[in-house]
């Protein structure tokens, strides 16, 4: 849009056009009654990967930044980046860890205050923590969190890259001062240049010099290149034979700067409540039918609260005259389309930015369109993220999480998960207000009363979204949803699987779960399951922490009957037997039963009946012949006798000292 300092560009947080063709970001979720919800055909953190790649082939270095990389280069690093808005700061604090990291880490964003779990953080471990949307009110309480984290990850050897509040150099603690580097803006002709390139965009370098093009080069923020990057290809993709680079950049610019002026003059236009309803009905649902199109717009008129029009319908325009004074396409799929690039984004920021009176009455309507007959679940989708990206553009994040509630409220019937998890994964993805999802998130799973329906979809989002890119904080908010006695079983059911899941292939997560589970360890609580279901050899894909195995032995043994736990005992002797476990395995299981003859007798028991008759249920790859079943249980029988003063206690002391994992 062009305003008193000159020409700047729209500036959505949307999806970024990845391609030829108009833009059409589709992800919904697919659903059923009992069946786990998943966005149908994403791989998340396929997504998360892709988004590095291309950062890095996209990236230009800030001023400043190299400084801020040797810094880092240090093990227990610690950088702060400050610089004005729109310098691209996240970004660069990505790239600067993904240039220390090592084969087998990931980037963990760290919650901007500090939950019940403590950090626990290790040499390889590489962290994120973003401040920049944190007021000058919070902005004490945040440095405090960030000077325990400091402290954590200097300790480890870990790195950590912080991104401060632009514009609250001023308030910075003195000890933290000395970590800040100040980046500065990097060339805009070499960012839109870059970005054009990696698409496979031909051009001169010349031909940059054109127009706005300069000027947007010197003052537009380094995301809105990206998308005026994208808009080009879109362009390129939406035109005919014969056009050139120079037709693709026209038309992109013009989508980028000029649209919300002629937006403007339509509406001076038509100012009539039914034009202008339908105007912005079609840029929420466009490329929808018509006649939802037409029923939205109603819907709009209805919700606030709007008078009927006393004309007979037969003496007012008709569909298609309507839709042709508002420039709008219908094609001959029957769906309504902008002919104008990029047109529908730029109709609907200017009524989430000239009618702010509104946005509460907006969100009311989108959540009412949800019921409209024919929008089908890619409608719905679209509907969901055009709706997120305004509300989340214009500082209204609680309008996501009341549409979430009401999504998920039992008057719904279960009809709009889908939806409400598209809006929540929307949320958390948003790189201002992701923090604040997250956080709204452990609310909900904390809170006394929840609505089953959105159990369900926070299980599922923290399983498929947040467990991701942030693994310890989605697992405190699944051991909430497994040990929450009020959720119906299949939540807890499905939560349980999903903390699993998580453990099972990490092991600081499986030491920091059989942690909180301890004090829970009791039957009522459920975490003794949990417990029970982490010792099976089968399903793990590392070798657990030795001291959390131990205990997790040792609660499991004391809580549950033997025959809940037997079966685990002789699957790990067998592992032990076909070489998939070491010795260790025995000393894990006698500390565990260390001084009490009755748990050490009925270790014995299992491992003899293992040697005499090998469990129908075994898994394939644990089955072993009867002659290699008796070698191991002769001899681990023997350390139990030890263990009972049998001959003496020194193979139980040598167990007792060993540290090593099975």
């Amino acid at each position: 849009m062009t305003g008193p300092g000159g020409t700047s560009i729209s500036d959505p947080q949307g999806p970024v056009h990845s391609g030829g063709g108009d833009q059409n970001n589709t992800y919904y979720y697919s659903i059923g009654l009992r069946e786990p919800l998943v966005r149908a055909g994403v791989d998340r953190l396929e997504i998360v990967r892709e988004h590095r790649r291309r950062l890095a082939k996209c990236f230009v270095w800030p001023g400043g930044y190299a400084r801020a990389a040797d810094r880092l280069a240090q093990p227990g690093a610690v950088v702060l980046l400050e610089g004005a808005p729109g310098v691209g700061r996240r970004s660069a604090a990505t790239m600067l860890l993904m240039g220390v990291s090592v084969p087998g880490s990931r980037i963990e964003e760290l919650p901007t205050v500090r939950e019940e779990e403590p950090l626990d953080a290790s040499p390889d471990d590489r962290y994120l923590l973003d401040l920049s949307s944190v007021g000058d009110g919070d902005y004490p309480a945040a440095q405090r969190t960030l000077m325990s984290y400091r402290a954590l990850v200097e300790e480890s050897g870990a790195r950590l890259v912080a991104v401060t509040p632009p514009g609250l150099e001023w308030m910075l603690d003195a000890e933290l001062a000395p970590l800040a580097v100040y980046l500065e803006r990097p060339s805009g002709r070499a960012v839109f240049s870059r970005h054009l390139r990696v698409w496979g965009v031909r051009f001169e370098h010349e031909q940059l010099d054109h127009g706005d093009l300069p000027h947007l080069f010197e003052t537009a923020p380094v995301r809105e290149l990206d998308r005026l990057a994208g808009l080009v290809v879109q362009a390129r993709g939406r035109a005919g034979p014969g056009t050139n680079f120079e037709h693709w950049r026209d038309e992109a610019v013009a989508a980028a700067t000029n649209w919300s002026q002629q937006v403007a003059g339509d509406l001076r236009q038509h100012r009539g409540a039914e034009e202008r309803a339908l105007l912005l009905a079609a840029s929420m649902t466009s490329g929808g039918p018509a006649d939802s199109v037409l029923s939205a717009a109603h819907s709009l008129l209805d919700v606030l609260g709007h008078p009927q029009d006393e004309t007979p319908r037969l003496a007012r325009a008709g569909l298609g005259e309507q839709f042709e004074e508002l420039a709008l396409a219908r094609e001959d799929d029957g769906r309504v389309r902008f002919a104008r690039l990029a047109y529908d984004d730029a109709v609907r920021r200017h009524f989430w930015e000239n009618f702010p009176d509104l946005r509460a009455d907006f969100r009311d309507w989108v959540g009412a369109c949800m019921e409209l007959p024919g929008l089908g679940a890619e409608d719905r989708a679209r509907l969901v993220a055009r709706f997120a990206e305004q509300a989340l553009r214009t500082d209204r994040p609680d309008d996501l999480h009341l549409l979430i509630e009401k999504w998920t409220h039992p008057s719904a019937a279960g009809q709009l998960r889908a939806e409400a998890a598209e809006a929540l994964e929307l949320g958390l993805s948003h790189e201002r207000y992701g923090s604040r999802f997250r956080s709204h998130v452990y609310q909900w799973v904390t809170t006394a009363r929840m609505a089953p329906d959105l159990a369900r979809v926070l299980t599922v989002v923290c399983r498929q979204v947040m467990a991701v890119t942030h693994p310890e904080q989605a697992m405190v908010r699944l051991r909430h949803l497994a040990l929450r006695q009020e959720n119906p079983e299949d939540i807890r059911a499905t939560a349980r699987s999903a903390l699993l899941e998580l453990a099972r292939g990490n092991r600081r997560l499986y030491g920091r779960l059989v942690h909180r589970l301890l004090p829970r360890a009791r039957p009522a609580d459920g975490g003794l399951e949990i417990l029970l279901a982490l010792l099976d050899p089968a399903e793990l894909r590392v070798h657990p922490p030795w001291q959390a195995f131990v205990f997790t032995w040792r609660a499991v043994m004391a809580g549950k009957p033997v025959r809940a736990w037997s079966p685990s005992v002789q699957r790990w002797l067998a592992a032990l037997t076909r070489r998939r476990a070491g010795e260790e395995v025995l000393n894990a299981l006698l500390l565990a039963a260390y001084g009490d003859r009755d748990l050490l007798n009925q270790l014995y028991a299992t491992t003899c009946d293992w040697a005499e008759s090998e469990p129908a249920d075994m898994p394939e790859g644990l089955r072993a012949r009867r002659d290699d079943r008796v070698r191991t249980a002769d001899r681990f029988c023997r350390e139990i006798d030890l263990a009972q003063g049998v001959g003496g206690l020194a193979s139980a002391t040598s167990a007792r000292g060993t540290r090593e994992g099975p």
